[in-house]
């Protein structure tokens, strides 16, 4: 995690979903943890920097985008890289 000068901390993850597997980094205030982001977010995850690719045998690149909000509800697993 690398730090910002507005008291957040950006964090570096991997999100996945039912039909894809997202990278890409979340904004964590200064001390939070990423429970704490799963735990206090509303409908959708900003997540910059996102790679999306699809889950299946070979994980086929589908989208680079500077910015992707995804569904809480669509999130089955999200992990620190």
């Amino acid at each position: 995690m690398t730090a910002n000068t507005n008291l957040q901390t950006r964090a570096k993850v991997s999100i996945l979903t039912g039909s894809y597997q997202i990278k890409g980094y979340v904004e964590l205030i200064n001390g939070a943890r990423i429970t704490d982001l799963m735990n206090g977010s509303k409908e959708f995850i900003a997540v910059t920097e996102a790679e999306v690719y699809e889950v299946g045998g070979n994980l086929r690149h589908v989208l680079s985008t500077p910015f992707l909000n995804v569904c809480r509800n669509h999130i089955q697993i999200i992990a620190p890289l």
